[in-house]
């Protein structure tokens, strides 16, 4: 006898190999989409480079040392879209302790480019350690490996760089670089002996 019935079972196994070839292409899709995102997209780090270390005005007075600093850097952003920057700064240091500080304006840098930044701040009767005081009184050559007419002193700076990358042109990721650079100085002039980064 004929039964209208009997092919239903079939039809409904069709149907459910089908519904999971349509979740295995998505399954792929989705994961070749991740694997394109870590390697092509993946929000990597600005790279920055100092390229200049200066002491425009440096003076000792009274055991104290008054100095205008200067530094000039270049950043690199190796991603494919745009790198925003913002709540940036530039920090001297000595010894452990803040000597200064200078907020970097906000700004951008396109996919693949290089941007040059400079920062400048003074810092006024800045009190000398006291073993630094009494060679500096005393004439004393060299101090820290220094050469050349007088005792050095070494300062580290710090640059920090907070932004957001824009990825696929949709969605946004929080990336921060910095670099931290040892200055060592001569205190009789202020010249710049040695940066190391």
């Amino acid at each position: 006898m004929f039964d209208p019935y009997r092919s239903k079972p079939s039809r409904g196994r069709t149907n459910f190999a089908s519904c999971i070839c349509a979740t295995i292409f998505l399954i792929f899709i989705i994961a070749a989409i991740v694997v394109a995102y870590f390697f092509l997209f993946k929000p990597k780090t600005p790279k920055i480079a100092v390229e200049a270390v200066r002491f425009p005005t440096f003076s000792v007075t009274n055991g104290t040392v008054n100095f205008t600093f200067f530094q000039y850097v270049s950043v690199t952003n190796p991603n494919r879209d745009e790198f925003t920057h913002y709540d940036s700064s530039l920090q001297l240091s000595y010894s452990g302790e803040p000597v200064g500080l200078v907020f970097i304006p906000a700004g951008m840098i396109d996919g693949g480019r290089t941007q040059h930044m400079s920062a400048k701040f003074d810092v006024q009767s800045y009190p000398l350690p006291a073993k630094l005081k009494a060679d500096v009184a005393g004439g004393v050559i060299p101090m820290n490996g220094g050469g050349g007419g007088g005792p050095t002193m070494e300062v580290e700076t710090r640059m920090k760089l907070v932004g957001r990358v824009r990825v696929l042109k949709v969605f946004t990721h929080r990336v921060d670089g910095g670099v931290k650079c040892g200055v060592v100085i001569q205190v009789s002039s202020g010249a710049v002996l040695g940066v190391r980064c």
